[in-house]
């Protein structure tokens, strides 16, 4: 059991799956037209190392032989529960944010409520009773989420498209905003296509002031066996005339980043992936280094790292990207923000900046 729990993290890092499916022919239609989907994949800009058997293999039995210290905390992490009325209070002038765990967070973005990447379920696995669990709950439950008006989606994998999740949710939400593909896998969930609207990188859409734009990412997609890269990963910005947030997904660092900051930079707040790095996959997960130079790239202003310190999926200790990207931002002269689990964020307005995680060690 040990064993396959640790093949269930490997599904959620290499995309190595143990479910088969295909795409319908109208959504590989949709596909051919766009300029990075080659040979029924899509691909990075730059090229990055290919799954394979031998190489999950290579990590499985390093999970099994190596030691790993601390991955997951012995103390329980602090939280702000949040109650619907609580929610109803945040301001409807402005962007604020409330961190769910990992990379899922609700925001209320000039009076709409907003939902990125939301993963409400204990575990990140295609099963229920298997692969890697939740460190804590998230701060409020899905029936006490008030209707939401946007979900926006980075990509496919497990710990941030959730099928559990997006099948409680499909009569609360308006829309869903989703990469090149991933409408199949929506629909699939029950999702009515007339919810869904995708995007290749680059597109944008505006509505009541605001824009979200898709923009690329170096990482890659798949939830089973037969679909690797059959959908589009990326990321997200979001404008209003007053402020800007971006939202990382999942990444390697490249150069992207900085044409990112040129079109749309300067953001007031990054929301950058730190976390679930390590040398076997160092071209689809930046280091947190890495993360804060990603940050510099965009003309951040002030950055949050995320996907950390709810799901153990590497080798390092739970508490390692904190510490790490802590010592880089402060080299670096980076403003981190870093909020526990339910704390409301106001962009613009004083960040949460408490080391929460070092007393916990």
């Amino acid at each position: 059991m040990k064993y396959l729990g640790i093949a269930l993290s490997l599904i959620v890092l290499t995309g190595a799956g143990l479910m088969i499916k295909s795409l319908n022919a109208e959504v590989i239609a949709d596909l051919s037209g766009s300029t990075h989907y080659h040979n029924g994949k899509f691909v990075n800009d730059a090229p990055t190392s290919p799954n394979s058997l031998s190489k999950t293999l290579k990590i499985m039995w390093r999970f099994i032989t190596e030691k790993r210290v601390d991955t997951e905390p012995n103390l329980p992490l602090p939280m702000k529960y949040l109650t619907a009325g609580a929610i109803a209070e945040i301001p409807s002038q402005g962007i604020h944010l409330v961190k769910l765990g990992h990379s899922s967070f609700l925001m209320k973005v000039e009076g709409e409520y907003w939902l990125l990447d939301p993963v409400f379920s204990e575990r990140a696995s295609p099963f229920r009773f298997l692969g890697p669990k939740r460190f804590q709950d998230t701060p409020i439950s899905l029936e006490d989420l008030p209707p939401i008006d946007r979900v926006l989606i980075s990509h496919n994998h497990y710990d941030h498209l959730d099928k559990q999740t997006i099948t409680l949710l499909k009569s609360k939400v308006a829309n869903f905003y989703v990469p090149l593909g991933v409408e199949g896998d929506l629909q699939r969930f029950g999702i009515q296509a007339e919810k869904i609207h995708s995007f290749d990188w680059w597109q944008s859409r505006s509505f009541n002031n605001t824009t979200i734009a898709f923009t690329p990412t170096q990482h890659f997609s798949g939830r089973g066996l037969g679909d690797a890269n059959a959908t589009l990963w990326g990321s997200w910005v979001i404008k209003t005339p007053a402020q800007s947030v971006y939202f990382s997904g999942d990444s390697g660092y490249f150069d992207g980043f900085k044409t990112i900051g040129d079109k749309y930079g300067p953001f007031d707040l990054t929301l950058i992936e730190t976390g679930a790095y390590d040398k076997d996959w160092q071209d689809i997960h930046m280091t947190p280094e890495q993360s804060v130079q990603a940050h510099s790239d965009l003309k951040g202003k002030v950055m949050m790292p995320i996907h950390n310190g709810t799901f153990d999926l590497a080798f390092h200790a739970w508490y390692e990207p904190l510490d790490r990207v802590s010592h880089a931002a402060a080299e670096k002269g980076v403003s981190l923000t870093t909020p526990i689990v339910g704390e409301v964020v106001t962009v613009g307005s004083d960040y949460p900046e408490s080391p929460w995680w070092t007393s916990l060690k």
